[in-house]
């Protein structure tokens, strides 16, 4: 099982940056998240510095968020999709974009279920509850906001 440390990560977005930016070849995962980093130039700036990056604490201060948390659930949810797992996954997510018109808006709707089973899931220690996050996705594909 793959288990990146968050230096791992970030130096993965900070790659993928810099080789997308110099228009080098990227495998499917590079290139995956090359597009999330596309939907995402506010993030330019974080991405240009690996070592920077590597050092800095995101911990929330001035309501700042931490790019690569944001980028990994991006693509969390896009690898999510694309095995349909949890089982239905997919199919929430298709009906929540197409509900609001975006992937990315569904995707960042899709975050905000994810976060809330992963929390859960820490804070009763037990594992996360795949069926719960499919169906808080498809409460808000479901819903008029």
């Amino acid at each position: 099982m793959f288990n990146p440390s968050q230096e791992d990560v970030r130096r993965f977005f900070c790659g993928v940056h810099a080789k997308s930016r110099a228009a080098q070849p990227m495998d499917a995962l590079e290139t995956l998240a090359g597009q999330w980093l596309q939907e995402h130039p506010e993030y330019d700036a974080e991405m240009a510095d690996a070592e920077a990056a590597v050092a800095k604490v995101f911990d929330g201060a001035a309501g700042a968020s931490n790019p690569f948390l944001h980028l990994s659930m991006h693509l969390s949810i896009s690898e999510q999709c694309s095995i349909d797992q949890p089982q239905g996954i997919r199919q929430a997510v298709e009906l929540l974009a197409a509900r609001r018109g975006s992937l990315h808006d569904a995707h960042h709707e899709a975050m905000e279920c994810l976060g809330q089973m992963l929390w859960e899931s820490q804070r009763a220690g037990r594992p996360p509850d795949g069926q719960a996050y499919v169906e808080c996705v498809q409460k808000r594909a479901t819903t008029t906001r």
